[in-house]
């Protein structure tokens, strides 16, 4: 698993580097989609979650859940667009769930992706985040994960 600054990045994601986000494909048209460690460093404890309700919309590039933390409010944006199909709502109750575990219990939500095959060019595989993560790092002077 790439590490960059004690930050972890596990290879079996996707990436959207610019933005924080991490993808899974769940093999039956949907992707589980959350924040990435470095996005749950820098944001701080999380204290909120609103999430797009199942059964709407997201277009590509737009917020698919509001996040907030002490110090931050900011949208999880999404580089698919598609229908919301689950909510993470374990989440939605103790956000701060993503804090301690943002590859595992603390995912957003469940997209069934409209063009998932034209993303996928634009996302980072894991194995080959470290550099992208570490010039994006520099870019916003943040200097890792606790």
């Amino acid at each position: 698993m790439p590490s960059v600054r004690g930050c972890n990045l596990p290879d079996e994601l996707l990436y959207d580097v610019d933005n924080h986000i991490w993808f899974q494909d769940q093999g039956d048209g949907t992707v589980k989609l959350g924040m990435t460690a470095v996005a749950t460093a820098m944001a701080g404890k999380l204290v909120a979650f609103t999430p797009k309700r199942v059964g709407r919309d997201v277009r590509a590039g737009k917020s698919c859940g509001t996040l907030e933390s002490g110090k931050w409010v900011g949208p999880a944006k999404s580089a698919a667009g598609g229908e919301v199909v689950s909510v993470n709502e374990d989440m939605v109750n103790d956000p701060s769930i993503a804090n301690a575990d943002p590859y595992g219990a603390g995912w957003l939500v469940i997209l069934k992706p409209e063009d998932w095959d034209s993303v996928l060019g634009s996302l980072v595989i894991g194995s080959d985040v470290t550099a992208p993560y570490e010039a994006k790092m520099d870019s916003e002077g943040f200097g890792g994960c606790a």
